[in-house]
């Protein structure tokens, strides 16, 4: 009997879902997952229960032959495939897949401290795959704290499960629990950060997996996807701090003639513009106790991270002047500086 287009649709929706090993669905879940896939995709098509377990039985069937269990946990009948690894989809690899799946697995492999890869190894033995010399080689810290979390949370988010986690503050050690949806890991200034949102208020958080003390998947609660573009989000600021009430700055620089090529190669923030022709003309008339160097602007939302990297370029850059705080902040943190080691000389 021929299968119709979307019975075709439905078996790749079903075998997605039923090779999760992350959440737990009955037949009911499956059906509202199914319609969800169907809507996001834009197929005007609704099915009900019993289409689904019809769908079940000739997935069980020649020729795809599925191993689907149902098992009993929490009280509730779970459907899932026997076999982890199985797919009604699974292809040999091509010449040209393998190769880059390669460079890809031996890429990733050289995060150290990623305890929950350890499948990575298994994988590459199962595909035939052998040493290869280190390429590329990133920026590490090997001694950051709780660095094995990365691998556990990049299954979750990956895998789009909540989480239920324990943190802590560098101001206060007491120990804090949040239910929470991850969407991101982003590293910074050699440290890494977790992205996402409470589950409560929806509110997107930033914690440093250093002061994670503890992470529990949630596999019954469901998983909101960002609303938001987080790529986006980062596109204002330096580092990983974002207030939500802070607005873009117009910041006015200058930077010495040591130190010019250095930002122009490897720029403080995206919006970073060299000043130019007649308005450098006028600038260089209005701070004519600044010799040579290069005038230049950012757009940037003021965070700690933004102050702190202004101010580690010492007397060689100058923040002379932006639309908010931040040309102050930056006068106030130097400011303090001077005080300190002023106290220190006497």
């Amino acid at each position: 009997m021929p299968i119709n287009k979307n019975a075709l649709i439905r078996y790749k929706y079903l075998d997605k879902l039923l090779s999760d090993r992350h959440h737990y669905y009955t037949i009911r879940d499956l059906t509202e997952k199914v319609n969800e896939m169907m809507e996001k995709d834009g197929l005007d098509v609704h099915v009900v229960k019993r289409t689904i377990e019809k769908d079940l039985l000739a997935l069980q069937c020649a020729p795809f032959s599925a191993p689907i269990d149902t098992i009993k946990k929490d009280g509730r009948n779970i459907v899932r495939y026997s076999k982890d690894s199985f797919s009604i989809f699974n292809e040999e690899l091509s010449i040209e897949e393998r190769h880059l799946l390669h460079e890809v697995l031996n890429t990733l492999g050289q995060f150290e401290g990623l305890a929950h890869f350890e499948w990575l190894e298994k994988f590459k033995i199962g595909l035939g795959f052998g040493e290869r010399r280190q390429i590329i080689s990133f920026s590490n810290n090997p001694y950051l704290q709780n660095s094995n979390l990365l691998g556990i949370l990049y299954d979750y988010i990956s895998n789009e499960v909540v989480i239920n986690m324990s943190y802590h503050t560098f101001t206060n050690k007491s120990i804090r629990n949040i239910i929470f949806h991850p969407y991101l890991l982003k590293q910074y200034n050699d440290r890494w950060f977790l992205i996402g949102a409470a589950d409560d208020n929806k509110k997107i958080l930033t914690f440093a997996l250093d002061r994670i003390d503890k992470v529990e998947p949630l596999p019954e609660k469901k998983y909101e996807e960002c609303p938001d573009d987080l790529y986006e989000r980062f596109e204002d600021i330096v580092g990983v701090t974002f207030f939500e009430d802070r607005t873009v700055e117009h910041i006015l620089c200058w930077v010495s003639d040591a130190s010019k090529d250095y930002v122009d190669t490897k720029p403080i923030h995206g919006s970073y513009t060299p000043i130019k022709g007649k308005a450098e003309q006028n600038l260089r008339s209005e701070y004519p106790q600044l010799q040579g160097g290069r005038f230049f602007t950012l757009d940037c939302i003021y965070n700690y991270e933004l102050i702190r990297l202004l101010c580690s370029y010492g007397k060689e850059l100058i923040v002379l002047h932006s639309d908010g705080s931040i040309a102050d902040d930056v006068r106030k943190r130097i400011s303090e500086m001077n005080e300190t080691y002023s106290i220190l000389r006497t």
